[in-house]
């Protein structure tokens, strides 16, 4: 139950403390999906139901002042990550060594084809880039692309100053084009 006159994310700083199963079932698909991302599916569940057994154990150290208690899950979650981060290394060699080979299964529709040829072709060489990508920054650029945060979101979610995590994450895109030969259009 929301207490009057708060709605939505607003909503989850007055729900910490009295009802954390609502904050589970509202942010568990995304933590889990990011983790997913970084890790795969196999330490998905693991990690994301980490991320909430400590939000669980530290709810009394959120400050509801801070309101939206997205990017602090998403830091608890990146710092799990973090400790695989030998894991996401070895996957991305992986990836890279395949280079172009696409691994999926055929597929019928010719458009779904096409994209993932296209897919197929950058594969290698963005794994290759997200591998040299120091961790700091590869953290930045994964946060705004998989799990959809913003800028002021992924600083607070990792404890960065707001430009901090805008250099960051401009160093990474800029190295991503140049990896992919700047044929790839990335929103600024």
């Amino acid at each position: 139950m929301e207490q009057p006159g708060t709605t939505g994310l607003d909503a989850d700083a007055h729900l910490i403390e009295r009802d954390f199963t609502a904050i589970f079932d509202r942010h568990y698909r995304a933590i889990y999906a990011y983790v997913a991302r970084r890790l795969g599916p196999d330490l998905a569940e693991d990690v994301a139901s980490e991320t909430f057994l400590i939000a669980f154990d530290r709810r009394h150290t959120f400050d509801p002042a801070r309101g939206d208690l997205r990017p602090w899950l998403f830091g608890i979650a990146s710092n799990l990550v973090a400790r695989h981060v030998r894991a996401e290394l070895r996957r991305y060699r992986a990836l890279a060594r395949a280079g172009g080979q696409d691994t999926g299964r055929a597929d019928s529709h010719a458009d779904a084809v096409a994209g993932r040829l296209d897919a197929a072709a950058v594969r290698g060489p963005l794994a290759e880039a997200l591998r040299r990508l120091p961790e700091p920054v590869r953290a930045v650029l994964l946060l705004v692309a998989w799990a959809g945060l913003t800028q002021q979101e992924v600083a607070e979610a990792l404890g960065i100053p707001a430009g901090t995590a805008r250099s960051r994450l401009h160093r990474a895109r800029q190295d991503m084009r140049q990896a992919l030969g700047a044929e790839i259009e990335v929103d600024e």
